[in-house]
């Protein structure tokens, strides 16, 4: 199958590609042996907030803390 590279670096991706491969928002763009790949990238939401909430040092202990705090009946 034949995809045209536009003006702008842009690609279309054929839909029998898209159906054999999967539903993908992103790709990894890698280059092997001279060939682009493209290998569909599934973001995990849950991973997604793991990582911002190490990176804000965030612990598990804080957030067990913010639900008990949450949970109070006042």
């Amino acid at each position: 199958m034949l995809a045209k590279r536009t003006s702008k670096n842009q690609l279309t991706l054929p839909k029998a590609i898209v159906q054999a491969v999967g539903e993908a928002e992103y790709y990894d763009v890698t280059t092997e042996n001279g060939c682009i790949v493209l290998t569909p990238v599934r973001i995990q939401r849950a991973d997604a907030v793991r990582s911002k909430l190490a990176e804000l040092g965030i612990t598990e202990d804080d957030v067990q803390d913010a639900i008990t705090w949450a949970r109070k009946r006042t």
